[in-house]
C-alpha cells in the first residue's frame, strides 16, 4: 500500500514506494487515499508504469483511521465510490481501477450493499477481507459471508484471509466460487506456496539474496532483511533469530549470515533490470492549487523534490518499531505495505 498523498507530492516518495521492471506485468499498484484528488493523481502518475490500481479501504490500524484512510472509509462507502468512479471515466476500459473492503459490523446485508454500490462505479473487480474491522486474526474469515457478496455480484470478487497454502486457497474456492484469492502473511512466509511448496525452498532464499545483490541500493536494507525475516523463520532457531534480528544495517552482515548459517550466497542472476520511472506532476498541480486553496505563487513554487507530502511529514519520523508492528497481521503505513491476510 503507497500513500496516495505522498506519491503524488514527493519524488523522494516515488522512489523510495514504486520500481517495476519490463517482466513484472500484469501489476496492480495500491493506494491509500481518502480523496478523489490525490487517487486520481496517483494513477495517472503511475499509468504508464502499471496495469490498474486499487484503493485500500481495509487498513484497520489506528494511524490510517485516524487520518481518514483505510476502514475509516467504510462509513462513507459514498465517497469511496466517488473516488473508484473519478478514476475508472479517466482511464481506458483496458486499465484496471479495483477496492479492497472488510466486512461492515453492522450486518452482511450492509457490506452486500456497500459492495454493490461500489460495484456500480463501473470497477474491474473488488477484494474483500473477511473479518470487520474491529475483529484480529484469531477470529476466523467468515467464508460463508464471502460466498453470499460473490452471489451478489456481477463483477470478479477476490477473497482474503487465512490463506496459507494452496490448500487453503483450494478450500476458499471451494467453499466461496470467488474468482480469485489473496494472500499476504501466507505469500511473505512462504513466497512458493502458490506453486505447491510446503514451506520456502531455499532456492527461493537464494534467488532474493542475488536478486538484492545485484540490486545494489535499489533495495535497501530494511526490504532485504524484513523479506528474509519473514521466508526463513521456520529455519533459524531462537539462537539465529536473535543474530539475525540485531545485525546492523549493512547488507554484506546479511550476506555473510546465510553463508556461515546455510551454506547461501548472492550467486549471479538473470533478472531484469528496474525501469526507471518519470512522473508528470503537471495536473496534479493545478488541482492542489484548488484543493489546499494555495495561490498561485504557492503552486508555482511547489516541488516534489523539496517536498515529502502530509504522510511523510506527519507519521513516519514518529513510527517506533512498535508502532509499525502494532498488530502482528498489519503493517501498513511501514515501508512494507499492506500485510493482512
Amino acid at each position: 500500500m503507497i500513500m496516495a498523498d505522498s506519491f503524488c507530492r514527493s519524488e523522494k516518495a516515488r522512489l523510495n514506494e514504486f520500481t517495476t521492471n519490463e517482466d513484472d506485468t500484469p501489476l496492480v499498484v495500491q493506494f491509500a487515499a481518502n480523496n478523489s484528488v490525490d487517487f486520481l493523481s496517483a494513477a495517472e502518475m503511475s499509468f504508464p508504469y502499471v496495469d490498474g490500481v486499487d484503493l485500500n479501504c481495509g487498513c484497520p490500524q489506528r494511524w490510517a483511521m485516524s487520518d481518514g484512510y483505510g476502514c475509516a472509509l467504510l462509513k462513507t462507502p459514498e465517497i469511496i465510490a466517488d473516488m473508484l468512479a473519478t478514476v475508472r471515466r479517466n482511464f481506458p476500459s483496458s486499465f484496471s481501477v479495483s477496492v479492497k473492503v472488510r466486512l461492515l459490523q453492522k450486518s452482511l446485508k450492509a457490506t452486500v450493499d456497500m459492495c454493490r454500490q461500489l460495484e456500480a462505479s463501473k470497477i474491474s473487480f473488488i477484494t474483500v477481507h473477511g473479518r470487520t474491522p474491529t475483529e484480529n486474526t484469531n477470529i476466523p474469515v467468515d467464508k460463508e459471508a464471502l460466498k453470499e457478496i460473490k452471489k451478489s455480484l456481477s463483477i470478479p470478487v477476490v477473497v482474503n484471509g487465512d490463506v496459507f497454502s494452496l490448500r487453503d486457497a483450494d478450500k476458499m474456492y471451494d467453499i466461496t466460487n470467488c474468482d480469485g484469492v489473496m494472500a499476504a502473511r501466507g505469500i511473505l512466509s512462504n513466497p512458493a506456496f502458490f506453486a505447491g511448496y510446503e514451506k520456502t525452498p531455499l532456492d527461493c532464499i537464494q534467488r532474493w539474496l542475488s536478486i538484492t545483490a545485484q540490486a545494489d541500493t535499489d533495495i535497501t536494507f530494511q526490504a532485504l532483511h524484513h523479506h528474509l525475516t519473514f521466508m526463513a523463520q521456520t529455519m533459524l532457531s531462537r539462537q539465529q533469530r536473535i543474530v539475525f534480528n540485531n545485525l546492523s544495517r549493512d547488507k554484506q552482515l546479511v550476506y555473510d549470515f546465510f553463508r556461515e548459517e546455510f551454506q547461501l550466497e548472492p550467486q549471479p542472476v538473470d533478472h531484469p533490470s528496474k525501469v526507471v520511472c518519470t512522473y508528470d506532476d503537471t495536473l496534479y498541480r493545478v488541482r492542489a492549487r484548488t484543493k489546499t486553496n494555495h495561490s498561485v505563487g504557492d503552486a508555482v513554487s511547489y516541488s516534489s523534490e523539496n517536498t515529502n507530502g502530509a504522510f511523510f511529514n506527519d507519521k513516519v519520523s514518529n513510527l517506533s518499531d512498535e508502532d509499525s508492528l502494532e498488530d502482528v497481521d498489519f503493517m501498513e503505513g511501514t515501508l512494507f505495505g499492506d500485510i493482512e491476510a
